[in-house]
């Protein structure tokens, strides 16, 4: 699980099957100081995220799978085995912060 920012949205005029209806979002990975980290990269939006935001980024295969996996109403076994061209995911939008000491 990352943290990234929200940086804006992207349109695809051609994509394939599996990005059919659904919101990718271009995010900016962030390090453990919330500063930039690496390159943007495109994910899927599970949270209804928008530009500006501050998300939890998933980017592990099985995790995704089993996300989309029970979309289709697959058990977690046959999601986990499934195909997907998909490796980020918005999961969920931070609203606060804490860290301890």
């Amino acid at each position: 699980m990352y943290i990234a920012d929200v940086v804006g949205t992207v349109v695809m005029t051609a994509k394939h099957e599996k990005y059919e209806g659904q919101r990718l979002l271009w995010v900016q990975p962030l390090d453990k100081d919330y500063q930039p980290q690496g390159d943007r990269i495109i994910a899927v939006d599970k949270a209804q995220a928008g530009k500006g935001d501050r998300v939890l980024l998933l980017r592990e295969g099985s995790g995704i799978r089993q996300i989309f996996g029970r979309e289709q109403g697959l058990p977690v076994e046959k999601a986990v085995k499934e195909a997907l061209p998909i490796r980020s995911v918005v999961v969920g939008i931070v609203d606060a912060i804490e860290q301890g000491v």
